[in-house]
């Protein structure tokens, strides 16, 4: 299968959230799948996609037999057809839509957000169905995902699906380390900040005790112990 666009994955993956979450809106019209395509929630990027955009992704779609139309009353409506389509089960299945609209993750990630789509009994499982979609041979497709190297300051490596083809490992590992890098140099200036605002609180209280006639806070403790 050649690689899905970005907008392409983005559109297959609302769809196979929507069938899984909503099931009583499913299928979805046009504007009901542009809707779940920006939503500002569970999307990794957040889009602006424009009807225009989300109907030449599902006119792609369904020419790689990944969706097809449902005719209703009034208007079309739109499936997903993925799981007959690259022959895997739910659960994989599940892993790579999350992938498709959530970016990168960590297997316990992954077991966490599936909650309304499958409920996996253990990131062990999670790790499983993952470790077989990247393990897949040529003669099944080749591999589905693969496993992104540890990010400084993380305990485990994400999963990155490659319907969009293969990963940039070496972009990705740049970005982690200059998001490290950008943390670390802003350090100073957010305890440097702390510091002043803790002054401002103690100039604050030491005042207000003084207008109350009250022992500055800590003496009262420090002439108790004397």
């Amino acid at each position: 299968m050649n690689p899905l666009s970005l907008v392409e994955a983005r559109v297959l993956g609302t769809l196979m959230e929507k069938a899984r979450t909503v099931p009583d809106s499913y299928p979805l019209t046009l504007n009901s799948l542009v809707a779940g395509c920006n939503q500002k929630s569970s999307r990794d990027p957040i889009t602006n996609l424009g009807e225009a955009e989300v109907q030449e992704a599902l006119d792609g779609l369904k020419r790689r037999s990944l969706a097809f139309t449902a005719r209703g009353n009034r208007v079309d409506r739109w499936e997903h057809n993925f799981q007959r389509a690259m022959v895997v089960p739910e659960q994989s299945a599940v892993l790579l839509g999350l992938l498709m609209l959530r970016g990168p993750q960590t297997a316990g990630e992954l077991r966490i957000h599936s909650e309304r789509w499958y409920r996996f009994a253990d990131i062990s499982s999670v790790e499983g169905f993952l470790e077989e979609l990247r393990d897949r041979t040529e003669e099944r497709g080749g591999p589905l995902v693969v496993q992104l190297p540890r990010a400084p300051g993380s305990r485990e490596g994400r999963w990155a699906h490659l319907l969009c083809g293969p990963v940039d490992v070496t972009a990705f590992e740049a970005a982690a380390q200059a998001a490290v890098a950008a943390g670390d140099e802003g350090l100073p200036a957010r305890v440097a900040a702390l510091e002043e605002e803790v002054a401002r609180l103690r100039a604050w209280l030491l005042e207000l005790s003084a207008q109350l006639g009250l022992s500055p806070p800590g003496q009262t403790e420090a002439n108790d112990r004397a």
